[in-house]
């Protein structure tokens, strides 16, 4: 759940501040170093952020219908959350997804030179406009980390990034709330043309 999306300065604007979002994405870096993610898809329940994101970051968002309901159901730390997306459009390949999952344990920073760190302590993201690689800045807290359970996954965002999904379990966990900054994106000067991520 995103909200209050803003530029700095600004107030939240209603319906287009606060909204769902999902991603599929990978961790890259640029000549072995920045280390940062890279979007295949971002899906948005605000059709307004989603051109406002194209347009400023050049990210891949599409728009999405999704819904989150916590359900009367409980478990020992929380709430069971029910979570389904389909992707509206730009319809490049149809995608959704469906999963109910829920939290558990106390949470917990990701201690520096784990997998967890690794997974979430990204500040770089990089986006493409034609050829060419950008990247943004990224500020935030350290992710307050939880256990999470999932009861049933069905997802087709993975194919529609042109991906097979792993045969693995998933690795699981919940991120709590956090303050995010993106600054505005750089060219990175490289030679030749951007091809496929891999």
């Amino acid at each position: 759940m995103m909200t209050d999306i803003r530029p700095i300065g600004l107030p939240p604007i209603p319906f287009v501040s606060s909204f769902h979002e999902t991603n599929a994405r990978t961790y890259v870096h640029v000549g072995s170093r920045d280390p940062g993610v890279w979007f295949f898809s971002l899906e948005a329940s605000s059709a307004l952020a989603v051109l406002g994101a194209c347009a400023l970051l050049g990210l891949p968002y599409f728009s999405a219908c999704i819904e989150m309901t916590f359900l009367n159901t409980r478990n020992a730390s929380g709430s069971v959350i029910d979570y389904r997306l389909r992707r509206n459009w730009p319809a490049r390949e149809s995608a959704s997804c469906k999963v109910r999952y829920a939290p558990f344990g106390p949470a917990a920073v990701a201690a520096t030179g784990t997998l967890e760190y690794f997974l979430v302590e990204r500040y770089v993201l990089y986006s493409q406009y034609g050829h060419r690689l950008y990247r943004g800045r990224i500020h935030h807290t350290p992710w307050p980390l939880r256990c999470a359970s999932v009861d049933g996954l069905e997802e087709s965002l993975l194919a529609a990034a042109g991906m097979a999904r792993p045969d693995e379990t998933p690795l699981v966990h919940y991120g709590g709330d956090v303050h995010v900054e993106i600054f505005p994106t750089e060219r990175v000067g490289m030679r030749g043309r951007i091809g496929g991520v891999t």
